[in-house]
């Protein structure tokens, strides 16, 4: 009892495998065309059944078509023999008069079984045109569903293709999301950021660098002028007098620069 279950449960694993593996394989557009084609096989075989079953009911109309007319051809035949009977009986020719009688009955009889006949066929040609017309709606409606399959197909492959598109386009935008800081363009722009970095730094070095040279200038500039008068002033001779802007100037900038001096000093001059 046991085995026959563990096989049990293994043989409905091995089904639900192959189920998912055809589920997996099954393509929704060649399902689709595969259904078109073998409907559209039905509807020939039946359109064939069909005309065999309209051919048998024409040849029937045709047959009852036939006795009818046979039957009106051996009345004509009777009344013409029935005619000549009486022409010749008026004429006193008994012998003939009796034998067109005769040929009239023949006719008549050939015309009773030409009209059984016929309407021995009525019924059957009725029940048989009932059936051509119910199988004539019937194949209009396979046609139908036919159109409608073949729609339906046509619709469900476009959205098929469309969902198939959408799931690209999805997964192509996922591959790039530039938000998100794993991906390529966001360590591209770490990278750009980061040389950009490096440049604003050079380029403040390089403007501290050379505002430092600048001032290294003018106070060289400063301490060469105060070492010239101090030489005028031993020689005996009075400096130049500078603009008042430009000693304004100087003292604000060198003030910082001369030795720190004690001001009681120069009461003593």
């Amino acid at each position: 009892m046991s085995k026959q279950s563990i096989f049990g449960r293994i043989g409905q694993l091995a089904k639900a495998n192959i189920n998912a593996l055809l589920d997996q394989a099954e393509d929704p557009q060649k399902m689709l065309d595969q259904m078109v084609r073998d409907y559209s096989n039905n509807i020939a075989e039946a359109e064939s059944a069909i005309a065999q079953t309209i051919g048998n009911l024409r040849m029937l109309q045709d047959d009852h078509a036939e006795d009818v007319k046979a039957a009106q051809d051996w009345g004509n035949k009777a009344l013409a023999a029935s005619r000549k009977a009486d022409e010749f009986r008026a004429s006193g020719n008994t012998l003939d008069a009796q034998k067109f009688d005769n040929l009239a009955k023949v006719a008549l009889q050939r015309q009773i079984s030409s009209e059984n006949e016929a309407k021995a066929a009525e019924p059957t040609i009725a029940s048989q045109g009932e059936v051509v017309d119910r199988l004539k709606v019937g194949l209009d409606q396979m046609k139908g569903k036919l159109n409608e399959l073949t729609s339906k197909r046509n619709e469900l492959v476009a959205r098929s293709r469309t969902a198939a598109a959408q799931s690209q386009v999805n997964d192509a935008l996922k591959s790039i999301d530039i938000m998100d800081p794993t991906s390529e363009v966001s360590r591209f722009e770490q990278k750009v950021r980061r040389e950009e970095a490096k440049v604003r730094g050079q380029q403040e070095l390089a403007a501290s660098s050379l505002d430092a040279q600048f001032n290294q200038l003018e106070d060289l500039g400063e301490q060469t002028e105060v070492e010239a008068r101090l030489a005028a002033l031993k020689q005996g001779s009075a400096p130049a007098a500078l603009s008042a802007g430009k000693g304004q100037e100087s003292g604000a900038s060198s003030a910082a620069e001369l030795p720190v001096v004690d001001e009681a000093d120069f009461d003593k001059l």
